[in-house]
């Protein structure tokens, strides 16, 4: 595929996936064989199966999810994105149960593509501040003055 048919299906998941919450359209535009890379995720994501549950599990925590690809860069088989999510947490996430705050996240995403589907995708994403922003992690100031730094 082309790097702008490959920009394409990354904006479809953002928009489809994440946006309106449509997992089944994993089927779609996922290989069978996916793979995601989440270093704040304690297993590495495999298969399609498992790609769902990670959407529905953030989809659950911030039901009012709105993402917005900030920037894209297409070459070859690779897409890199740069997005903003917005959310209110009003379902349980990684055992914290909901506090009812908005949270922004900002993150990047490089996928590969191969036969028109998403094969991989390695995603850093702001998760100290999500967790900041819901009261479950002191900012880095607070900590600083816990542990006798000024």
């Amino acid at each position: 595929m082309a790097p702008e048919e490959n920009k394409e299906l990354v904006r479809r998941d953002i928009e489809e996936v994440w946006g309106d919450g449509n997992v089944e359209m994993i089927d779609e535009i996922y290989d069978e064989n996916f793979v995601l890379h989440d270093p704040s995720s304690p297993d590495e994501t495999q298969g399609r199966d498992d790609y769902k549950e990670y959407v529905e599990a953030y989809r659950t925590a911030f039901p009012d999810s709105e993402y917005a690809a900030e920037e894209m860069v297409a070459e070859g088989d690779t897409v890199a994105l740069r997005y903003t999510a917005r959310g209110t947490h009003e379902g349980e996430l990684a055992g914290i149960e909901p506090t009812g705050e908005r949270v922004t996240v900002s993150g990047m995403e490089l996928y590969h593509v191969a036969d028109g589907k998403i094969v991989e995708m390695w995603t850093n994403y702001d998760a100290l501040g999500m967790f900041q922003q819901l009261g479950v992690v002191p900012p880095l100031d607070e900590l600083g003055r816990e542990s006798g730094g000024d």
